[in-house]
């Protein structure tokens, strides 16, 4: 029998840049909302618009940078220096402020320093996008797809897949007591600063994947190979998982941009309360709650390459969408929190099984060219829709709700996302049963 397993080095790469990629992409998703929403004065709308602007930059760059590393034939400079980029470029943050751009644009009036200040921060968070996505979503993702195949797919998805809400967990608390504590400027420096050195890292430990450079046709003629009919008909159940996908993250996307200023504002959360609670026996409990947790995902990976895909997808699916009709009615932090674990749970095992599944339908050879049209299916369409619903939703409910406005830090009242946004996303996400039904018997 042919050994399936994946190398030390492999899992080495796969878990570090895997995790800081996560940790920096939900530190973008969350707090840099936070931070224009706080801090700068930005409403829901500019959030929305940020998202939005980022989504587009992420799908352009992953086409340019997916098919130029399929043209030359390497993963290991995209991902490595584009890593050390982006730790760059989210430490530049730490100096964007009200002020600064009112004295390097020489503005005098508040309602021009505000909209500056904002466009600074939405033109810095694309340039941060490009950057990421050139090392994450267009390099690193194809070589994940390169040096894995179907048979441990499940494993190596159940992995990653626990990363982003584990990043989610470390950075929701890590980051907001580190903002409560310090502030926002010097935790944006210290995450760029490990950003930078997990680049570095990579420089000695990433070993390229055999790809086999393509330059048998013009740059131009590759970037819309993706976009062919015939192509499309010949690769009909990848693009039938990449709708799934879209669906998904498109539910996703409508209360994930909001959750941490729901969180903050309307369950009104302090995170200074939570870092003076902290003690070792809290620490410990929560340690092993999330090993148990990572060790029932990694589980669930096993179980996916031993019985297959298809068994689970349905499971998954009406797990995420209960748990978001249920935070809908979570009043308390308590509850939200017990709710918030069930809704994770089937948003892991749905990003389990739908990333493997399109991996195992991306053709051979192709891999990089195919990063484009995956991200426009699970990003660009999904953050640019689910964001401007969430900002709807808001807009059209927050008049129903106490807890509906919030004056920020400059005296301006803003809207507060309210609960209506998990009720939202899974409405959105039960249509996702039409395009899943139709894929299941070709799941492998």
């Amino acid at each position: 029998m042919e050994n399936h397993k994946l190398s030390g080095r492999i899992w080495v790469n796969l878990i570090l840049f895997g995790f800081m990629g996560q940790i920096a992409w939900a530190v973008e998703n969350v707090y840099f909302n936070t931070f224009l929403f706080n801090s700068v004065g930005g409403s829901t709308r500019d959030i929305s618009r940020m998202v939005a602007l980022s989504a587009v930059t992420a799908v352009v760059t992953t086409f340019l940078m997916g098919t130029l590393s399929d043209r030359i034939g390497k993963r290991k400079p995209f991902i490595c220096f584009g890593y050390i980029a982006w730790g760059l470029t989210v430490a530049v943050f730490a100096w964007i402020s009200r002020e600064n751009v009112a004295k390097l644009f020489s503005i005098t009036s508040s309602s021009g320093v505000i909209t500056a200040t904002v466009g600074v921060v939405i033109v810095m968070d694309c340039l941060m996008t490009f950057m990421g996505s050139t090392g994450n979503d267009a390099a690193f993702n194809a070589w994940i797809t390169d040096v894995t195949v179907p048979e441990n797919r499940g494993i190596a998805e159940g992995a990653l897949s626990v990363l982003p809400i584990l990043a989610t967990l470390i950075v929701s608390v890590g980051f907001g007591a580190g903002v409560t504590a310090v502030g926002y400027p010097v935790c944006f420096l210290a995450l760029g600063s490990i950003v930078v050195i997990c680049g570095v890292i990579g420089l000695f430990t990433v070993r390229d994947s055999n790809v086999r450079s393509l330059k048998n046709n013009a740059y131009l003629h590759d970037l819309v190979y993706g976009f062919r009919p015939q192509v499309v008909r010949e690769n009909k159940y990848l693009y039938l998982s990449l709708v799934c996908v879209c669906i998904f993250c498109t539910s996703v996307q409508v209360f994930m941009p909001y959750l941490f200023i729901y969180i903050q504002h309307y369950l009104k959360f302090d995170f200074g309360t939570l870092l003076s609670a902290i003690s070792p026996k809290l620490i410990l409990i929560v340690l092993l709650v999330l090993v148990g947790f990572i060790g029932a995902i990694l589980l669930f990976g096993k179980l996916l390459d031993r019985f297959g895909k298809k068994h689970f997808i349905l499971i998954s699916t009406f797990v995420f969408i209960g748990g978001l009709v249920l935070l809908s009615f979570a009043q308390s932090i308590g509850k939200f929190a017990l709710l918030a674990a069930l809704m994770f749970c089937g948003y892991g095992l749905m990003m389990i099984i739908l990333n493997a599944t399109v991996r195992d339908f991306t053709p051979e050879g192709k891999v990089g060219q195919f990063q484009g049209v995956r991200m426009i299916f699970a990003v660009l369409i999904p953050m640019v829709l689910g964001s401007y619903i969430g900002a709807f939703v808001t807009e059209t409910f927050a008049g129903r709700h106490d807890l509906g406005s919030y004056i920020n830090d400059y005296g301006e009242s803003v809207l507060v996302p309210v609960p209506e946004i998990f009720a939202a996303s899974a409405i959105v996400c039960f249509l996702i049963l039409v395009p899943v039904l139709a894929l299941r018997k070709k799941i492998r």
